[in-house]
């Protein structure tokens, strides 16, 4: 099976999202932060606490929400050069091969720890941070289909 592909900004930012999001330690940030806003307001509805504290409250829930949703993404777009370039991966039965104009690679199956699909992407995972991103935009159904049954096969 194999792909030919490049990336586009859009689609990468909201994989980028989806990383972030599928983080434990963003999501228990973002629930504790929502819950302290929430606080905050019940508390400041019954003048418990000044507008100050709920102002505040307010305020790091605002900057967490640009923080992961806008500044994260869009600065690993901009840091990773690999989302300007054109690639050709080739999935075969005991690696994967990936190359494009500078250089190529192939990764061994068993160096990937675990896959999961966005709407515009197959996620693949080396560890918890590092992973690449394979585009769905020129797979037809049937290639998608065949990717995730050999995905699901090889990697555990």
């Amino acid at each position: 099976m194999q792909l030919s592909f490049s990336y586009q900004k859009k689609k990468v930012i909201q994989a980028l999202r989806y990383h972030f999001l599928s983080r434990p330690e963003v999501r228990i940030m973002l629930v504790l932060v929502n819950v302290f806003a929430v606080i905050a307001a019940i508390l400041s509805y019954t003048k418990s606490i000044s507008p100050q504290s709920f102002l505040l409250g307010s305020f790091t829930w605002l900057l967490m929400m640009l923080g992961v949703w806008y500044i994260m993404p869009n600065t690993v777009y901009k840091k990773t050069s690999v989302f300007k370039e054109k690639f050709i991966i080739v999935f075969h039965e005991d690696f994967i091969h990936l190359e494009n104009e500078k250089a190529y690679v192939d990764w061994d199956w068993k160096s990937l720890i675990k896959y999961f699909e966005s709407p515009h992407f197959f996620h693949i995972y080396f560890n918890q941070k590092t992973f690449f991103l394979i585009p769905k935009d020129d797979m037809s159904e049937e290639f998608k289909h065949e990717l995730r049954g050999l995905l699901r096969k090889k990697i555990k």
